[in-house]
């Protein structure tokens, strides 16, 4: 065990410490300008295209989801652990000015997402009555032939491990510790319930996960938000020294708490990135799965509902973990994720803090489990077939189960290398894509 922990601490330092920063954030950056930073001059608009779009009967077609589905579905994975225990770490490793950085990645991750449901949209395909795409569709768009085929079975199997495998045990790691640090429920326990549940809701394929979805994800998230609130307004003076910590700790760590836990600016970055992109999943090629399935009438319609999605998961709901930590006091108290969070919601609501995390937790993590499903599912079924999705549906079951029970920084690690992993050969793609983004975008801009 000592060994893989090594060899996973290795790989991660190369990958978040100098790779992923560099190349997400540049990417972000890259298409912010080549579309004259459309997520300021368009946000109006997505908005007004997600409310529009809001409906809880689905999509007429039955060929794909509502542009709404689409959004919730791809917000079911976005809006997870990473959300509340990935925030707690951020802050715990990183000290509070990896929430800056976070913000930073997140600004231009819109772009990105921007670029990536585009041609999802773009490149998607219709397969037995069912629309499909994502970037396996638009790799193969991209690059013909032998590295073609190599790039995106490099990115099935990285999806494959990184969502539908590693990433659901932290799903239910978190889930496990929550109840646990609640109730004192064993967490193997709560696990194979939740196995269960996902196992029948698996059953039923995309329009049934897309139905929850559209149901569970705006109850979860106002919900949560609301929670947050009471307490920043319960502690008004808090809330500034929350957001005076954010901005201090993000260029001068030394000056405030995070100099006493060893902070540097470089890993507020590292940390602020890495569980940023855990949160939002700008880049890292998950979400177009759901995205390329949206019945709209432009391919930049949904990528402008895609870029909301980021800004829902880390400038609100992200946001708020952050701030209700910092503005109890309790970082530094030695604890991290999920239960560093806990902390923070026992100050303000004494013990039905934990309470209130262990359940907004479940269904945080749950909804992730169930997007992030589909999106392995999709790669399997380019690489293996229909006949593979059965065993693969039990073997996301069995790691759920098995997730909730172990060691929770191994668990992360893991789920942080692999999703390095899947980054590259999406990001290697996307940016040779620019030129058609762009000529798509003055396409609709001009109706």
């Amino acid at each position: 065990m000592a060994i893989i922990e090594k060899i996973v601490a290795l790989v991660n330092t190369v990958l978040w410490d100098y790779a992923l920063l560099v190349l997400l954030v540049g990417t972000g950056i890259f298409y912010t300008f080549q579309l004259k930073f459309i997520q300021v001059r368009k946000f109006g608009k997505g908005m007004k295209l997600l409310f529009g779009n809001f409906s809880l009967k689905g999509a007429k077609d039955q060929k794909g989801l509502s542009s709404f589905q689409a959004l919730t579905t791809a917000i079911a994975a976005q809006v997870g652990t990473g959300n509340i225990a990935g925030a707690a770490t951020a802050i715990a490793a990183g000290g509070p000015g990896a929430i800056f950085w976070m913000w930073v990645a997140a600004f231009f991750g819109m772009a990105t997402i921007y670029a990536e449901a585009v041609m999802a949209q773009y490149t998607r395909e219709e397969k037995n009555g069912t629309l499909v795409g994502g970037p396996i569709y638009y790799i193969k768009y991209v690059f013909k032939g032998k590295l073609g085929k190599f790039l995106s079975t490099f990115f099935s199997v990285a999806v494959i491990l990184a969502l539908g495998f590693m990433g659901n045990m932290v799903q239910s790691n978190s889930i496990g510790s929550s109840f646990q640090n609640a109730f004192g429920i064993n967490p193997l326990i709560v696990g194979i319930i939740c196995a269960v549940i996902a196992g029948f809701i698996f059953i039923g394929g995309i329009k049934r996960i897309a139905s929850f979805t559209e149901k569970i994800v705006p109850l979860m998230a106002v919900v949560y938000v609301v929670g947050c609130l009471i307490i920043l307004i319960m502690n008004p003076a808090g809330f500034v020294t929350a957001i005076k910590q954010i901005f201090e700790g993000a260029f001068a760590p030394n000056a405030i708490l995070g100099g006493a836990l060893g902070v540097t600016v470089q890993k507020a970055m590292r940390y602020g990135v890495a569980r940023g992109l855990f949160s939002n999943e700008a880049g890292m090629g998950s979400t177009p799965h759901a995205h390329a399935t949206a019945e709209v009438d432009h391919p930049a319609d949904q990528g402008l509902v895609a870029m909301m999605g980021v800004f829902i998961d880390t400038f609100i709901i992200l946001t708020m973990t952050a701030l209700a930590i910092l503005s109890t006091g309790v970082l530094g108290n030695g604890e991290t994720g999920s239960v560093l969070a806990q902390s923070a919601f026992n100050v303000g609501f004494g013990s039905f803090g934990n309470v209130f995390i262990a359940f907004c937790m479940l269904f945080f993590a749950f909804t992730t489990i169930v997007g992030w499903y589909y999106f392995g599912e999709v790669n399997v079924r380019a690489l293996f077939g229909d006949k593979a999705i059965k065993i693969y549906a039990v073997i996301v079951v069995l790691c759920v189960a098995v997730g909730s029970t172990l060691k929770v920084d191994l668990v992360w690690n893991m789920s942080d290398m692999f999703n390095g992993l899947m980054v590259l050969p999406n990001l290697i793609a996307l940016l040779p894509c620019a030129g058609l983004v762009k000529k798509l975008t003055k396409e609709y801009e001009a109706k």
